[in-house]
Formats: structure tokens, C-alpha cells, sequence
């Protein structure tokens, strides 16, 4: 739990101590434990600016959970005025309505009405510090909670497809997304062939109420297709359902190789040159060419796709492919192609030679 900001009094406000104090009753302050002091003096330092605007014009911290009925409508408040707000981002793709932001002059004000049980998630701010044309994240004033709008109708939060595939590497966990609408919803994980509970031992596989199953060592044993089944006061209700495919390639740039349709060629044929790029299914590479016609603007096709493959054992990779086409080959096209291949940890660089014949 965040404290809030302290009283006009020397001492912090402790938790559940109301707001309005007696007037004319003095309170004689107590000296906390060094422990104490200190642990106060810690969580003071990152103070949460973040309330919910209550009827009557009342304000209230939020805990770190907060559960709403579908349908009714909120409004969170952050201090500062320089305010950045993150909530579940399908409220952007979908560009909804009744989601409205504001900038005033002490505070950023988030309102979302009408909500849904779509709408669980965590809904967070932070003031910005600028300079210039420069911001960066003041990490002593943010405020954060996670909310359920609670739907009986809709005990996992909906998702926009009906199967989701869940990719699962060796050395980092994995995230089965089934989420609740009602944190005390009794969850559990089902494996579709052979059809079984999974158990979750609470070390090895996990439940986050916020995330959902959470695999923390994934191994090829743990592939499959599972949904998740949740209960709460009523008939059980099933998730959508998630491909688990596992997956093992180094780390880094991508593994790439070059190769054309042939390295010698004959005026006005056709040649295509093939850049093929060996990756994690769920990272992106990027390809960049440099040919011999590129200063003369000769003109190329060029086309890019991928897909996925599995290499034994389970193993899933992802191949990307880009391919240069020259039509009517002349003798300025002859000469050295170049692909670069890019992805998040770098970039590799391969090249053939097509010739004149």
C-alpha cells in the first residue's frame, strides 16, 4: 500500500485514520519505532497522486485493487499539471467514446463512463518533467490500482479473438491472459487433448488474479492447446482457448543467409534474390536492401512475408523472408545485392553476387 501525502501534523498519516479530524481534540503524536519511522520514511518518498472522485465532491486513495459493477461510470483524478494516464490499451484501438482525458490546471482527470467488464485492467498516471522539448517519468509521484468492473455474465475479461496463440521460451515465463472480472472467482487451467486440469502448484505454474496463468519455467512438455474454466455463484464459464508453442532460438540478430535465382544472368531475363532471416515467433525483422540499379533507380520489386515452422521436437520458429525481383535484367543491374536484416538485438548483413553472362 502507497501512503498518501502527510498531514499538516509532524507525523504520517496512518492507514483507516480519517481525513476530517475533531475539531478543538488534540492528538498527541506518537514517537513510532526506529522500523517504523524508517519504512514510512521509505514509502513517503514515491507518494501516490492518484483519487476517485465520490459523490458529494468527495475524494478517496485508491488501494491497489478496486472492484465496480459493470455499467457505472468512474472518474480518477492525478495531481500534477503535467499528468500522463496508461489504462487497458483496447480503449485506444477501438478509439472509444467514453473514454475522456483532461488536462487542467492542478490535475489530470480520466472518465470513463458507461464501463464494461472489458475495461478490467490497471489504470495508472505519473507527472512528467519537461524540459524542452525533453520529458521524462518522476518516479516519486505516480499512482497506480487495478480495476474490476464485475460482470456475472462475464467472468473472463472478453478479448477481441476466439484463440490466442501463447508463445513459450525457454528462458523467460509465459502468460496465459485468461483474466477475471471477479477477483474471488475460483479459476482453473484445462488442457484440451489429452482433457485434463492442469494443477498449479503455485511454484511452477501460477495464478496472478491481474494476469492469469503464469508459467514460470516453460519447457516443450507445456505445448498444447488449454483454456481456462472460472466459477463464481453460478454455472462455470470458459475462456477462449490459447496455442501454446514452444520455442528455442538464440538470442540476437537475425541468423540470415542470401542466395539469388542464379549468380550469372542474361540480358532481359528475370532474376529474383532470395534474404531469408531465422527468428523468435514473436519478434519482427526488418529488411533494408542495397543493389547495383539502386543509384540509377533502376526499378525492383520487392516483397516481404513470413510464417511459422516447426523444427523437431515441438520447437516453433519464425522465417522472414524478402525477396528482390529485377525484370528485364540489363548489364547495370550487374553486380553485388546487399540485405540487411534487422530485429531488436541487431542486425546482420549478407550479400551475393549476380553476374553478367
Amino acid at each position: 500500500m502507497v501512503i498518501g501525502q502527510p498531514a499538516k501534523s509532524k507525523r504520517p498519516k496512518e492507514p483507516g485514520e480519517n481525513k476530517i479530524k475533531p475539531v478543538n481534540k488534540k492528538v498527541k503524536p506518537k514517537t513510532p519505532k526506529i522500523k517504523e519511522r524508517e519504512s514510512a520514511d521509505s514509502s513517503l518518498k514515491s507518494q501516490s497522486i492518484l483519487t476517485q472522485v465520490m459523490d458529494k465532491g468527495r475524494f478517496q486513495k485508491l488501494a491497489a485493487t478496486l472492484s465496480l459493477s459493470a455499467g457505472q461510470s468512474i472518474e480518477l483524478r492525478c495531481k500534477g499539471s503535467n499528468v500522463t494516464w496508461n489504462y487497458p490499451s483496447y480503449l485506444d484501438t477501438f478509439k472509444d467514446s467514453r473514454l475522456s482525458i483532461k488536462q487542467l490546471d492542478r490535475y489530470g482527470q480520466l472518465i470513463l463512463a458507461n464501463s464494461t467488464a472489458a475495461d478490467t485492467g490497471e489504470y495508472s498516471c505519473w507527472l512528467q518533467l519537461c524540459n524542452g522539448n525533453k520529458c521524462r517519468k518522476d518516479e516519486t509521484k505516480t499512482g497506480s490500482t487495478y480495476i474490476f468492473f464485475t460482470d456475472k455474465e462475464e467472468l473472463f475479461v472478453p478479448t477481441p479473438s476466439y484463440f490466442e496463440i501463447v508463445y513459450l521460451n525457454p528462458d523467460k515465463p509465459a502468460v496465459i491472459p485468461c483474466r477475471v472480472t471477479t477477483p474471488s472467482a475460483k479459476v482453473t487451467l484445462h488442457r484440451e487433448f489429452p482433457a485434463e486440469e492442469i494443477e498449479t502448484d503455485g511454484t511452477d505454474i501460477i495464478y496472478d488474479v491481474k494476469k492469469g496463468f503464469v508459467y514460470q519455467h516453460p519447457t516443450s512438455d507445456h505445448k498444447g492447446i488449454v483454456y481456462c474454466k472460472a466459477e463464481s455463484q453460478g454455472a462455470p464459464q470458459i475462456s477462449i482457448k490459447y496455442h501454446l508453442l514452444y520455442v528455442e532460438v538464440p538470442k540476437g540478430p537475425p541468423s540470415t543467409t542470401i542466395a539469388a535465382s542464379s549468380n550469372r544472368a542474361e540480358v532481359s531475363d528475370s532474376v529474383h534474390v532470395i534474404c531469408t532471416a531465422l527468428g523468435e515467433p514473436d519478434v519482427d525483422v526488418n529488411f533494408r536492401w542495397q543493389y547495383p540499379g539502386q543509384e540509377f533507380e533502376r526499378p525492383v520489386i520487392i516483397q516481404n512475408f513470413w510464417r511459422l515452422i516447426n523444427r523437431g521436437t515441438g520447437h516453433t520458429t519464425r522465417i522472414s523472408k524478402s525477396v528482390l525481383l529485377v525484370e528485364d535484367f540489363e548489364a547495370r543491374d550487374a553486380g553485388n545485392y546487399i540485405c540487411i536484416a534487422q530485429n531488436l538485438q541487431g542486425e546482420t548483413t549478407v550479400a551475393t553476387e549476380v553476374e553478367l553472362n
